[in-house]
């Protein structure tokens, strides 16, 4: 993510011959250990026990993936509307109707992580940290995008054919002409 601009470059850097990114896996365990060694300190000054601090960890992780999952449900279900006709390698035998289901489960999980008060701070907290993400990119990263192949063929309306036939991935947000970046932001 960081090759493609959501995270600063520095987190790129790899090593040997598997090309390992060992500064991004060193820093996300850090990161986490450092917000465990946190979450646990706050917990045993206010007196909660660690099984607290091992669910408002949980919940923080949740909060991510529900968000996730949420996303990912409605862009099938956009995908399927505005590009009907491309080709796909799987479809889905439960359609937009499934993906609907699921994306109103996933809203609905999302809307309950608040119900917890013992938890709602873990939840606060990676709130903030999605909006600071989001503004760091609106104010760097999106200057210095890379296209993965997926959003080269949506920024194209997939008129390049299917990616992995196709070589995507080298493409700046910037090659792709004025007129289909703004159909794009439309969209």
């Amino acid at each position: 993510m960081s090759r493609a601009g959501y995270f600063p470059k520095w987190l790129s850097v790899t090593h040997g011959k598997r090309n390992t990114p060992h500064v991004a896996l060193i820093a996300g365990a850090v990161v986490g250990y450092a917000l465990a060694v946190l979450i646990y300190q706050l917990g045993k000054s206010s007196g909660q026990l660690a099984g607290q601090v091992v669910g408002a960890l949980l919940y923080m992780a949740v909060f991510g993936a529900v968000i996730s999952y949420f996303m990912q449900c409605l862009s099938f279900i956009l995908l399927r509307r505005r590009l009907p006709n491309i080709a796909r390698p799987y479809r889905s035998p439960v359609g937009e109707w499934g993906a609907g289901i699921a994306g109103l489960i996933a809203l609905v999980s999302l809307i309950s992580l608040y119900s917890n008060p013992d938890y709602r701070p873990g939840v606060y907290g990676t709130l903030i940290y999605f909006l600071l993400g989001i503004v760091y990119f609106a104010v760097s990263g999106r200057k210095r995008l890379v296209l993965s192949p997926e959003e080269e063929f949506a920024l194209t309306s997939g008129e390049h054919g299917h990616p992995e036939t196709e070589g995507y991935g080298t493409t700046h947000v910037t090659d792709i002409p004025a007129a289909d970046q703004t159909v794009a932001k439309e969209s």
